[in-house]
């Protein structure tokens, strides 16, 4: 077992009085790449946010680096070396492609500098060709590519991707997973969630998948994809 860069044990996250998360028990080591899935509405989403601190859990605990969280803003569980690309992506529209990303640079938890400016441009040559437009400008896939590559400006230690390729076309959706690919190649833990498991299980060494809040199967992706039934069953294919 590598370095465990994130731990949940036993969380229950709700939203008012809806009961979201049942006693979760998830975790991320250093250089894992770990797909998130089940069906819209099961608390993928839910659990990340929880991660980040967006969403308290009500019980059970969540620990960045062997730090609970529990009291960290969710600033400082940034600044703990975890970045977050949500669902929607939350670009600054009225920043150019080059604003965007010089905003976010600095040096990763240990000082690493590894992802420059100059290696996010050449690892997403459609933003290098884009630089003064506005974010508002930007395709969805586009959009996308510049939400990632600020994430990678902050050098992490772990890149949680929410909604990978939703919405995008295929050659876009294609790129994208070229670039997780790379990421993954880079050294950086991800959490991917998205729908094409297909394209998850090529690239993640372990997969979670959660049904109304409750994590139904932990494994690795050889694991998952001898299992049809379940796959069927939890994923719907």
């Amino acid at each position: 077992m590598g370095e465990r860069l994130i731990e949940v044990q036993g969380i229950h996250s709700y939203y008012g009085q809806s009961h979201i998360l049942r006693g979760v028990n998830f975790h991320v080591d250093r250089g894992e790449t770990i797909g998130l899935m089940g069906r819209n509405g099961m608390g993928k989403s839910t659990l990340l946010k929880s991660i980040m601190g967006i969403v308290r859990p009500r019980a059970g605990s969540v620990e960045i680096k062997g730090r609970p969280a529990r009291d960290l803003a969710v600033f400082e569980v940034a600044q703990s070396g975890i970045a977050y690309v949500p669902e929607g992506r939350g670009i600054f529209g009225n920043l150019s492609v080059s604003e965007n990303l010089r905003m976010a640079a600095r040096p990763g938890t240990g000082g690493q500098r590894d992802w420059t400016y100059e290696r996010v441009l050449e690892t997403f040559p459609r933003l290098a060709e884009r630089l003064n437009h506005g974010g508002q400008q930007l395709s969805g896939g586009e959009q996308q590519m510049l939400t990632i590559g600020r994430a990678l400006m902050t050098n992490p230690d772990v890149l949680i991707l929410d909604e990978a390729t939703e919405g995008l076309a295929p050659l876009i959706a294609r790129e994208i997973w070229r670039i997780c690919g790379l990421i993954r190649q880079s050294g950086i833990s991800s959490i991917i969630v998205d729908k094409n498991w297909r394209h998850v299980t090529q690239i993640t060494d372990r997969n979670v998948i959660l049904v109304k809040g409750e994590v139904v199967f932990a494994g690795s992706s050889d694991e998952l994809l001898s299992e049809p039934e379940r796959l069927a069953q939890h994923l719907g294919v």
